[in-house]
């Protein structure tokens, strides 16, 4: 430290003035306040735990298997299913890794609408009445197709590590089911090294963590911050909602939001057209006259082209009042109408990319369209969802805690500071420690405020323990600033001072280094504690305590201009 340093004014140290710049900050994004109602209040979040509210544990359904099936039988429940009943499998070939499929029937078929099937690449002769066709595929392409129209569920095939193939089944399907469901093709689940099924419920993690994300987007679109949404075991869920209701909290998380748009063709009967993940993007719910609550949507360049194409085959451009335009959340019907004669008109010419559903004029209608807005918004969940747990703390039991916390808090400081005052007996002294270790507590209520991070009881914790280790860092400052109770020469007071951080930031970064895991690995409520810790020391060693170096300085600078008490 030069001269002139030691000298200038405290206030106008860079050091003391990012301290009170940060405190200034802290208190805004704390934002303390007081009402009549509520007493002393804050804009901090709380967790369940400090908060009430309610959690709900989720299952994944879904199943991961390695299949196999006779080829031909495979191709014709396949292609029977997709093409007509009356088709006759010649061959199925298989080589190198593909699947040569050649069949004949006297439906008329063209080799765009084999293209459409999604199977693969197909060559197509008519002669005689008789269509022939070439199809090159492969057997995990119709085992995908075969399971996913059997069980209108999404099934992904992926290599595992074993070199065979897995599906990953997006619906629950017991082991039972599954083989029973092969046999009819010929196939089983293909057994392991040690002789049993390759079968397991559940899902593969990317799955898991896919839900997740999505999950959280959802109550993050509802205006929720840091709701934790936490991934337990291999197929479990843990979704804490601080100060929400436990119906609310199911309706939300148990749904996966799946939207589908529908043409109706005859009768009952309705066509397929585009599902959710062909919406590019969603604007706010409102109210009109004319069609009450809708949440309005812009489709994809694919989604826009899809519905003109369904809406032409249809007949719905040239009689629209036959065929209503239907859309569908989680299979439950949240619109339908006739198109309008100037969008029919114009969906004979172009596609249409702007679009409304509209779901009716009440506050219940207001509800559904505020909660559409919400999973087109999100996307759907990749698999349904089983709530398996579920419970509510209540609000009283909930500010119990939070009394006790900030007590625990209270008692900690004064402890702290008896056994300080014990040590030094100096009050000017004990004043800059607890004032220290008190700002620290606010520039991390103010760092949680302005992240929107969720205070629960495993931060408070964290909290409490930076109290411990701040101390026990300004009391290694403070017995190295000393020189036998006298403040030092100045040449030993910044050795001192250099060898006191010196240790403080190894400290540090031992605290850092031994928390930084639980964070990355996120062992449930352990993260929270694990990163107030690692914020509340970031902030000590880089704000705080070169501060109360400074100020410690200071006092004991004019204590001994006072008493002449210090060494020569």
């Amino acid at each position: 430290m030069r001269e002139d340093e030691e000298k200038q004014s405290l206030f106008r140290d860079f050091r003391v003035i990012v301290f009170i710049i940060a405190i200034l900050a802290s208190i805004i994004f704390i934002q303390p306040g007081y009402s009549s109602g509520e007493g002393l209040n804050t804009g901090l979040n709380y967790g369940l735990d400090l908060e009430g509210g309610s959690w709900l544990q989720v299952q994944l359904k879904g199943a991961v298997a390695q299949l196999d099936a006779d080829a031909n039988m495979l191709s014709a429940a396949v292609l029977g299913n997709k093409i007509s009943n009356n088709i006759d499998i010649i061959s199925a070939n298989a080589a190198n890794g593909e699947l040569a499929v050649t069949f004949t029937t006297p439906t008329q078929i063209t080799t765009s609408q084999m293209d459409q099937l999604g199977l693969g690449q197909s060559t197509v002769k008519r002669t005689n009445n008789v269509t022939e066709v070439v199809l090159y595929t492969s057997k995990p392409a119709l085992i995908t197709s075969y399971l996913s129209d059997g069980l209108k569920a999404e099934v992904i095939p992926a290599l595992a590590d074993s070199g065979n193939v897995e599906y990953e089944i997006r619906t629950a399907v017991s082991q039972e089911d599954l083989e029973r469901i092969m046999a009819n093709v010929g196939g089983h689940i293909v057994r392991g090294s040690d002789g049993t099924p390759v079968y397991r419920e559940g899902v593969r993690a990317g799955t898991l963590d896919l839900t997740k994300d999505i999950l959280s987007d959802k109550l993050n679109t509802l205006g929720l911050k840091d709701i934790p949404v936490r991934v337990v075991g291999e197929n479990y869920i843990l979704i804490d909602f601080a100060g929400m209701d436990l119906a609310t909290a199911q309706d939300i998380a148990s749904k996966p939001g799946k939207f589908e748009i529908r043409i109706a063709t005859q009768g009952n009967e309705s066509r397929h057209v585009l599902y959710g993940d062909e919406i590019e993007s969603v604007g706010i719910a409102g109210y009109s006259d004319q069609s009450g609550w809708y949440t309005p949507f812009t489709l994809s360049d694919a989604g826009a082209l899809a519905l003109q194409k369904a809406a032409v085959e249809t007949g719905a451009t040239r009689d629209p009042l036959s065929h209503n335009l239907i859309m569908y959340l989680d299979g439950s019907e949240v619109y339908s109408a006739p198109l309008s004669s100037s969008a029919a008109s114009t969906l004979a010419q172009y596609p249409i990319y702007s679009w409304q559903a509209s779901t009716g004029g009440d506050e219940e209608s207001k509800a559904r369209a505020e909660q559409l807005q919400i999973h087109l918004r999100a996307g759907a969940l990749p698999v349904n969802v089983e709530i398996i747990g579920s419970g509510q703390v209540d609000a009283s039991l909930g500010e119990q805690f939070k009394s006790q916390a900030v007590f625990a808090g209270l008692m900690t400081l004064l402890a702290v500071a008896a056994v300080v005052y014990r040590r030094y007996r100096k009050p000017e002294i004990l004043l800059p420690m607890v004032a220290t270790s008190v700002s620290e507590v606010i520039m991390i209520l103010g760092f949680a405020g302005a992240i929107g991070w969720q205070l629960d009881l495993p931060s408070i914790a964290g909290i409490i323990a930076v109290m411990g280790t701040g101390i026990d860092h300004l009391v290694i400052i403070t017995d190295e600033v000393l020189y036998e109770g006298k403040l030092p020469p100045r040449k030993v007071y910044l050795a001192r001072i250099t060898k006191a951080f010196a240790i403080i930031f190894a400290a540090a970064a031992t605290t850092v280094i031994a928390m930084s895991p639980l964070v990355v690995m996120g062992f449930g409520a352990l993260k929270g504690f694990a990163i107030t810790t690692i914020v509340g020391v970031l902030i000590g060693i880089l704000i705080a305590r070169p501060v109360y170096g400074r100020v410690i300085l200071s006092v004991l600078e004019a204590n001994a201009a006072r008493n002449g008490n210090r060494a020569e």
